[in-house]
């Protein structure tokens, strides 16, 4: 008999974040900072999906991580509508999709030089004014920013 399907380690415990559009896997490796995990990271890059336009997706596994809900609005600015799954004793406890939030507070960059939160210390604020096109607006200096332009504030 072929198998047809690839078998990936199941997690006892962790977060599994699924239909992840390939191109942003790497974006999504490095904002979670998943290269300084000690516990175990599973990536599946370039898997076949009948959900997704593109016809496949990217996964990823993350044993004994559970998610703060700062770094899943990070998440939904580089990758919005991944589905997260939460893993207790090998089951899925909770599913559901990332979405954006109204307002994205210290995640994002300004663009605008002039903007006060590039002259200042204080954390950015954006509130996103069209979702359907992706468009954020700073709640500083007014500047719109699609996200296809967006750079994250490197968090510590």
């Amino acid at each position: 008999m072929k198998r047809k399907e690839l078998l990936v380690a199941a997690i006892e415990n962790g977060t599994v974040i699924d239909h992840i559009p390939s191109d942003k896997l790497f974006d999504v490796v490095s904002l979670l900072h998943l290269e300084r995990m000690k516990t175990a990271v599973t990536v599946g890059f370039n898997l076949k999906s009948k959900i997704t336009d593109q016809g496949h997706k990217s996964i990823i596994k993350i044993a004994d991580k559970f998610f703060t809900d700062e770094e899943l609005n990070q998440l939904s600015v580089v990758a919005p509508n991944v589905t997260l799954c939460l893993i207790r004793d090998y089951e899925v406890v909770e599913k559901r999709q990332v979405e954006m939030p109204d307002t994205l507070e210290g995640i994002v960059r300004c663009p605008n030089i002039k903007c006060i939160t590039n002259n200042e210390p204080m954390r950015t604020r954006f509130r996103v004014t069209n979702r359907e096109l992706g468009i954020l607006q700073c709640c500083y200096c007014n500047k719109d920013l699609p996200l296809s332009e967006v750079k994250i504030v490197e968090q510590q």
